[in-house]
């Protein structure tokens, strides 16, 4: 049976998940010296009670996974939520999988109205590859002025791997750029044969070995929520908490907005920001290109 991209990428994160686990911490012997890290191919098997000729079939993407195999697996290999819904997300039948809309690559007037109108609130709008097609002018402020940036190259991983000043401003760079690639994996699940992602993935593999890494590795992980420090250039160290809002009328798009707590000295900073950003002299563009 021919391998589609979808079990492709399913047999690639199985192996992966599999390599991560310390066969003590399942119950398994140690068994001495291994050649590889992680659970053998047979030791997944025995543990979710199939052949070990069905299960290397699912890691080559030669076979369709039961549900019931599927949730052997997940228990197995120990998955989070994240993971277990993109391993699901994966497997999933094309049959019934819906035809994956392309995002907008201008945001509609009414969101670009809407990010205007937050004028002390950084925001910018990213798709599922992480391409960034809107913003407002604390957003560049607080980022990069993502009008100077081509369009073609505007992709916050991207601009993550390849701009140095990224590295600076944020104080946990590796942290914030690893969960980057997570979530993009993540929200890529059901277009794995994107070609637009594709030559993304393959253009950062080639000019950093790190991004090489920590794509193949196959960690996956929502766009929710979190906090990230940054440590900005005009107004110093910032505490932020970031949200993704889904815009309905293209699902495929999140707003992502950043906040502080009233009374914190990161809140006073957004101010200092906002009016720095104010200046005509310090101006960025702050529409979608």
């Amino acid at each position: 049976m021919n391998r589609d991209p979808h079990r492709h990428d399913l047999g690639e994160f199985l192996k992966a998940r599999r390599a991560e686990l310390d066969p003590a911490a399942v119950g398994l012997p140690d068994g001495g010296s291994r050649r590889v890290a992680g659970l053998r191919r047979e030791e997944v098997a025995v543990l979710a009670a199939i052949s070990t000729d069905y299960y290397a079939r699912l890691e080559q993407g030669r076979i369709q996974p039961s549900p019931s195999v599927l949730e052997s697996l997940a228990r197995v290999l120990r998955l989070d939520e994240d993971q277990r819904a993109y391993l699901y997300e994966l497997a999933a039948k094309d049959d019934f999988r819906p035809p994956r809309r392309q995002p907008r690559l201008k945001a509609q007037p009414q969101l670009q109205r809407m990010l205007d109108d937050m004028a002390h609130t950084p925001a910018f709008v990213i798709g599922p590859r992480t391409e960034i097609v809107a913003w407002n002018a604390m957003g560049a402020a607080l980022i990069t002025d993502f009008g100077k940036i081509p369009e073609k190259q505007r992709y916050y991983i991207r601009l993550l791997i390849t701009d140095p000043a990224m590295r600076e401003l944020y104080a946990d760079w590796e942290g914030v750029t690893r969960l980057a690639i997570a979530q993009m994996r993540m929200h890529n699940a059901n277009n794995p044969g994107d070609r637009q992602l594709a030559a993304l993935v393959g253009e950062l593999s080639v000019r950093d070995e790190q991004f090489r890494q920590w794509w193949a590795a196959h960690n996956v992980a929502v766009r929710d929520t979190g906090t990230k420090h940054l440590r900005h250039p005009v107004v110093g160290d910032l505490h932020l908490d970031w949200n993704a809002v889904t815009w309905a009328a293209d699902p495929d798009l999140q707003i992502i907005v950043w906040t502080a707590e009233t009374g914190t000295p990161t809140h006073d900073s957004l101010r200092m920001l906002a009016s720095w950003a104010a200046d005509p002299s310090h101006s960025t563009s702050n529409s979608s290109a």
